[in-house]
């Protein structure tokens, strides 16, 4: 390819960074990262979504931030510098949280300010970010926090319905009857070792439907 000639913003590979970590390359199936946030949040799905999409915007942004000054960041602070670029993000979305959603805010507690140390944030910026364009590093932070995100849901989606009989507390299992002909919450489903076996189960399903994924771990 000649220096005139610009790759296409959604060529094949650009597309691949975008949609591989939703499955093939999932941060926590696959790479086994974030998992401390599916203990934290997920009881319910209503925190987990504004986590995964507070994760989205921070890692993404965060991203093309890291990418574009790359050239001019200093080796030997580098670290730092993503910490700063991330934590001011974080910072942003706790503040409009508190403002537009200080319920879910509440929820969330400490948890948001803690995204500044999610590893999978860490690890895209410093492994990809420091090494691509930003429309590459937006592209590869967006599919990895969306990756990120859709494990939360899933977990947060059995464990409330399961767990609350609810979702986005609404009541699913009173309005289909479920406790008329004896069904009860399963009250394990709330307890925080549960995410742990729901994440346990998905990457079971997850590596079984893929044996190459099998293979390279």
């Amino acid at each position: 390819m000649s220096k005139r000639e610009r790759e296409p913003l959604f060529s094949t590979k650009n597309v691949k960074l975008l949609t591989e970590p939703l499955g093939r390359n999932n941060p926590i199936t696959v790479q086994v990262l974030g998992i401390c946030s599916a203990l934290a949040i997920t009881v319910k799905l209503k925190p987990a979504l504004v986590m995964a999409v507070s994760v989205v915007f921070v890692i993404a942004i965060s991203s093309v931030v890291i990418a574009a000054l790359r050239k001019q960041i200093p080796e030997r602070i580098r670290i730092i510098v993503q910490l700063v670029v991330i934590a001011s993000l974080v910072i942003l979305v706790d503040q409009v949280l508190k403002a537009y959603a200080f319920d879910v805010s509440k929820q969330l507690s400490v948890f948001v300010g803690l995204i500044i140390t999610n590893c999978i944030i860490m690890g895209r910026l410093e492994g990809f970010a420091m090494a691509n364009r930003p429309w590459k590093a937006f592209l590869d932070g967006l599919g990895n926090g969306a990756g990120y995100g859709l494990i939360l849901v899933i977990v947060a989606f059995f464990r409330e319905l399961l767990g609350s009989g609810t979702l986005m507390d609404y009541p699913v299992m009173e309005k289909l009857g479920a406790y008329s002909i004896g069904y009860e919450d399963n009250g394990m489903m709330i307890l925080p070792p549960m995410a742990l076996i729901v994440v346990g189960l998905i990457i079971w399903v997850h590596r079984s439907r893929d044996k190459s994924l099998v293979e390279k771990h």
